[in-house]
């Protein structure tokens, strides 16, 4: 941080953000301070004062009330992202003086959740339950994002190629297959090329996730369309369409295998030959190195769990 930068941070008060981001909700000074039990003059004062140290006007002051000027809308913004961060921060310092040793974000992508993570993240809590996980599905890009901005310590999903500027560690191989009907005629040839599936109508995944970017991808070198009769948000949701008869899909084998217990022996998984289909989930960080003590124990654990090239060369905690 440059030296104007410190001086800018110093000259904030975040109790006139508080008043700031009140008066905008409220749409009246006067409003603002009843509900925060200040004088309307004191907020004036502070307001003021604001747009003084910011060197612009926020708000138009008129009878009614009060509008926001293109610099009050961005500060508002930009307000409450600061706010929303304190209350977040004083949530987790609260819970570390109640004993939690540890607080890792994770976003992961519905494969990952599915196939591998009950599993390796029920084991690391027995070992670390001092150690709080907090975990959120999301697709791909969109993880590889919120690693990027800091939403998330640790990232794991199939990483698109070019993303150069996170680090990534091997985790686990995924294999994807076709999904089809007991009695489908795609059923007794195994395995097969993805083209083959395009003159029947598909299950599948949103527009976004990295499967249905690589089945268009696939069918777009084929000269093809894939026909997606219906978008499904999960695994077992599109397992219980392809059931019941309104197309066939694409997901990992083993996450197929896990849900086929509920479903019987009516759906069938084809292999493919697609070089696509085989893919490798990885662990994203912006740096290992640099992750806190309690994100890089559980970087361990799961490189460890998952028998990862070098798993026997931990990060250091």
């Amino acid at each position: 941080m440059t030296s104007s930068e410190r001086n800018f941070a110093r000259r904030i008060d975040l109790t006139s953000l508080q008043l700031f981001v009140a008066v905008c909700e409220l749409g009246s000074i006067g409003r603002a301070a009843e509900r925060e039990f200040i004088a309307a003059s004191a907020i004036s004062k502070r307001l003021s004062d604001l747009e003084a140290t910011l060197g612009t006007t926020l708000l138009y002051r008129h009878a009614r009330g009060v509008d926001l000027s293109p610099a009050g809308e961005s500060l508002l913004h930009h307000a409450r992202s600061v706010l929303y961060s304190l209350e977040k921060m004083q949530g987790e310092l609260s819970e570390y003086a109640e004993g939690v040793r540890g607080h890792v974000r994770v976003h992961a992508n519905i494969s990952a959740i599915v196939q591998f993570l009950p599993e390796d993240l029920g084991a690391f809590t027995r070992e670390h339950d001092a150690i709080k996980i907090d975990l959120e599905e999301h697709l791909s890009n969109e993880v590889v994002r919120a690693v990027q901005e800091g939403a998330a310590d640790l990232g794991i999903c199939h990483i698109p190629e070019g993303t150069h500027e996170l680090q990534t560690l091997p985790y686990r191989d995924d294999r994807l297959v076709l999904i089809v009907p007991a009695g489908h005629p795609l059923a007794t040839q195994e395995p097969i090329d993805f083209s083959a599936s395009l003159d029947f109508d598909h299950v599948g995944l949103h527009t976004n996730s990295s499967i249905y970017v690589a089945m268009h991808q696939a069918a777009l070198e084929a000269g093809r369309s894939v026909k997606l009769r219906i978008h499904v948000t999960g695994l077992d949701a599109m397992c219980r369409m392809i059931d019941n008869g309104l197309g066939i899909g694409v997901m990992p084998q083993r996450a197929f295998e896990l849900l086929q217990a509920g479903i019987g022996s009516r759906l069938r998984s084809v292999a493919l030959n697609d070089a696509w289909s085989r893919r490798e989930i990885r662990l994203v960080a912006r740096d290992f190195s640099t992750l806190p003590v309690a994100a890089r124990t559980l970087v361990n654990h799961l490189r460890t769990s998952a028998g990862a090239p070098n798993a026997a060369e931990p990060l250091a905690a």
